[in-house]
């Protein structure tokens, strides 16, 4: 893929629509863009009869972006309330939920109320996991206000809550009403909030788009600048992959697993960190891994998995897990993953950039030989 251009930097964006079988009502609009939030009240009022809405966010949040969300809301004409959750993945826990749950029964929640998550990965997966069981399902928005949010969970319908036997063990496949990704809430974001997020888009072109990948090869400033044109095409066009993959298989009954490419391990060295590496940290260091498995057996060839491992470095990611680190330890929470069937392990491998393959068949041998490898 040749270097933007002024034509890519001027395109128009359009919502990105998940059209989903079941049911017109369980499809929605993914919608990016600068100040795509001035379209908030439209699409509540557009709704059948909402008597309430209630925004889910965290401590960090809700001091950047609660009040502005509010006043979004007021021309809606229904009343507003706001229920503040602590930072943290250790949010995503069962007693926050109850503790929401409550709170939602303290304000009279309705089955017409509309639930708005405000926030993260973690506020995403909270509040869309409590719209799916509260009374028996009330609908839900989300607002996306961090790069993995805004690429990869708020987009699918999954929620989830963790376990101390492992994370998202707990969780429903539930579709929101709509997502509003606004471009500009980036430039809040830390460096560190930054690189999570840019793991995803790096397994969304690995997985899917190889001329994405080579964008993120050629455009490193732009996107470390966080510069909108090259952050807009990005993100466009890793919503359109998973609202494709989702269209398809929207309960990960087959295609939909590609989308766990580096997440097989990355979430074994997540819980084995007690979540003191973040999601995206643990994520790129399960794509190595992933590429390496790949290249030991003879799937991929050795200058894509080092293309793979240097995209990953380049942007300031890990590829080695820790030293202090406990093999073992990683792999029994490996076995307690929830994407295992039985007594089996299912890996996302390539063959090439783009070609990803579902398989159960890694050796322990060649798992464990690469985990050891990757400690520092």
């Amino acid at each position: 893929m040749p270097r933007l251009s002024e034509k890519d930097m001027q395109k128009k964006m359009e919502p990105i629509r998940v059209n989903l079988e079941r049911s017109g009502s369980d499809s929605y609009e993914i919608d990016i863009g600068e100040g795509v939030l001035d379209r908030l009240s439209v699409m509540i009022k557009a709704q059948d009869g909402v008597d309430r809405c209630v925004v889910i966010t965290d401590s960090g949040v809700n001091s950047l972006y609660g009040e502005m969300v509010r006043e979004k809301l007021q021309p809606a004409g229904v009343p507003v309330d706001l229920i503040e959750i602590p930072a943290g993945e250790a949010s995503k826990s069962m007693g926050t939920v109850l503790d929401v749950a409550r709170q939602l029964i303290e304000l009279n929640v309705s089955r017409k109320s509309l639930l708005i998550a405000l926030g993260g990965g973690v506020v995403g997966d909270l509040a869309g996991f409590i719209a799916s069981i509260y009374k028996r399902s009330v609908p839900y928005v989300q607002i996306a206000t961090t790069l993995v949010a805004q690429v990869d969970s708020s987009v699918g319908g999954k929620t989830g809550i963790d376990l101390p036997e492992g994370k998202n063990l707990l969780g429903t496949f539930y579709q929101p009403r709509a997502v509003f990704i606004d471009l500009s809430l980036l430039r809040t974001l830390s460096d560190k909030d930054f690189k999570n997020g840019l793991a995803e888009i790096i397994k969304y072109g690995i997985i899917s788009d190889e001329e994405m990948f080579e964008l993120l090869e050629q455009e490193r400033a732009a996107v470390v600048e966080r510069q909108l044109p090259v952050m807009r095409i990005l993100v466009e066009r890793s919503c359109r992959i998973k609202a494709r993959i989702v269209e398809m298989d929207e309960q990960e009954g087959g295609l939909r697993r590609i989308l766990n490419f580096g997440h097989t391990i990355g979430h074994a060295i997540e819980a084995a960190s007690d979540y003191r590496l973040t999601h995206g940290e643990a994520v790129a260091i399960g794509m190595a891994a992933a590429a390496k498995m790949s290249y030991r057996l003879d799937y991929l060839d050795e200058r894509s998995c080092k293309r793979i491992v240097g995209v990953i470095k380049q942007y300031g990611l890990p590829t080695e897990i820790p030293g202090d680190f406990n093999t073992k330890a990683i792999l029994g929470f490996m076995a307690s993953d929830k994407k295992a069937v039985g007594a089996r392990l299912y890996f996302v491998l390539i063959r090439k950039i783009g070609v990803p393959f579902v398989t159960s068949e890694v050796p322990q041998s060649v798992i464990i030989d690469v985990i050891e490898g990757l400690r520092r």
